[in-house]
């Protein structure tokens, strides 16, 4: 497997993502494919997040380093922009503590960490920024970063290079109304991720070719970025990893799989509902989702986190209809016969894993890049249905019954959705194979880094 045995140090790639569920997942997948084209990846996990939920990364390495907040991670933070600064006045001593080992050749850095780019430079190592959202929605947001879009954006469409005409609501969140709540401050982290891209010795993009490619060929021509995705476990996809069957990282993990539950309903007939480790539905918004699962009188399964609980009514189930856990195996869920159905925030790492398991959604997207998955998964995808919001801004339990039954009841508007998840799916596994889009980026990569480790 080796070809270079004596020159062992020469294979140590070290990867930075940042400390969230969303961003750790992919980034540590990522390094299981490294280590797949015979690299030696290590993980550098925030102390808080090793203390909390130590992860389980098989081939991958762990090195800690500190966020400034070892006891309480973000939370001990008094605001987003004191969290960020903190993280990068420290983040880059601990990190420093790291490289100065003189193990690693490369370094691959969240794109939302731009100052682990400097770290590397300083020490002569390759430098890759990982980009965990879509082709499309780093296209937008590198767009606003080079000033071509004027901010915030109301007009009825948005035509840019390299993306399809755009509404309002089509746009992530933050620009179509970056100035209340948190959204300046997020707004700033989005937009950071460019910063100093140009001297990056590669940038790399979670997604598909096949499923963006004009996006990703904006991409390519404005940064030189290449896909790579989708990152999840071989088991739910190509099936050329040996043992990776699960991301390894849960921050939200628990010991309700509903298996069991699952295996007792017919076939595609589970409505599968999950809104991710940080979505936060408001008290209205819950009962009208829980309204609208007992409209179609079909059998759900919620995941629901803890904190979330108290929004529903007690003891709701949808009159025994429904189950409601507080965690589930989101791969094996997505790959079950009975569910026929996902209804989903459109986190781009969600969006991903239904796309890579041939389900079919109902959009309902809440903020961030969620808004524009969503529309790709009905408007360019065709994988699903984007509910609408009244004008109130709130989604009615009648719209999500009627995206739900759209998707789920047989007719020609259902049978092309499935259709076309079931194509996205095939690409999706074709992408990582011998010869893929992504396969050939990564093992290009490590020649181009690291000649030829693996045969």
């Amino acid at each position: 497997m080796e070809s270079n045995e004596g020159e062992a140090q020469e294979k140590h790639v070290l990867l930075v993502p940042y400390p969230s569920q969303g961003h750790v997942n992919p980034i540590l997948q990522f390094a299981k494919r490294l280590a797949f084209f015979g690299l030696k990846p290590t993980l550098a996990v925030t102390r808080f997040l090793l203390k909390t939920s130590p992860p389980e990364p098989g081939l991958v390495g762990i090195e800690p380093i500190s966020d400034g907040f070892d006891e309480g991670g973000y939370a001990q933070a008094e605001s987003i922009p004191a969290y960020l600064a903190r993280f990068e006045s420290v983040g880059p001593e601990t990190l420093d503590a790291v490289v100065r080992s003189g193990k690693y050749k490369a370094v691959i850095y969240d794109a939302f960490l731009p100052w682990v780019l400097e770290v590397g430079k300083k020490y002569g190592l390759v430098t890759a920024a990982f980009f965990t959202q879509s082709c499309a929605v780093d296209a937008v947001l590198g767009h606003v970063y080079k000033g071509r879009v004027s901010l915030p954006w109301t007009e009825p469409e948005l035509l840019l290079d390299g993306l399809p005409g755009l509404g309002p609501n089509d746009l992530p969140s933050f620009l179509s109304d970056p100035v209340d709540g948190p959204y300046p401050a997020y707004l700033q982290l989005v937009l950071n991720q460019f910063l100093g891209l140009e001297k990056a010795d590669e940038v790399f993009i979670n997604s598909v070719y096949e499923l963006e490619p004009q996006e990703a060929e904006w991409m390519k021509k404005e940064w030189g970025a290449k896909t790579i995705g989708p990152t999840i476990p071989s088991k739910y996809l190509d099936n050329q990893i040996p043992g990776d069957t699960h991301y390894g990282f849960h921050l939200f993990a628990g010991a309700d799989r509903c298996n069991e539950w699952l295996d007792a309903q017919p076939p595609r007939s589970v409505i599968y509902v999950s809104f991710g480790s940080m979505a936060n539905l408001d008290h209205e918004s819950m009962r009208e989702l829980a309204k609208g699962l007992e409209i179609t009188g079909k059998p759900f399964l919620w995941v629901v986190r803890a904190s979330e609980r108290g929004k529903l009514e007690e003891n709701f189930n949808g009159e025994g209809k429904g189950r409601v856990c507080e965690w589930s195996e989101q791969l094996e869920v997505l790959g079950h016969g009975s569910v026929g159905c996902f209804v989903t925030h459109c986190g781009w790492n969600s969006t991903v894993e239904a796309l890579a398991a041939g389900m079919a959604m109902v959009a309902v997207p809440q903020w961030t890049d969620q808004p524009m998955n969503g529309k790709y998964v009905e408007g360019v995808w065709g994988v699903g249905v984007r509910a609408r919001k009244d004008e109130n801004g709130v989604v009615r339990g009648e719209e999500i019954g009627r995206c739900v039954m759209e998707v789920m009841e047989e007719g020609d508007k259902s049978g092309e959705i499935w259709e076309n998840a079931s194509k996205w799916k095939r690409l999706s596994v074709e992408a990582m194979m011998e010869g893929g889009s992504s396969y050939n980026n990564i093992l290009g990569f490590v020649e181009k880094y690291y000649g030829r480790v693996r045969v």
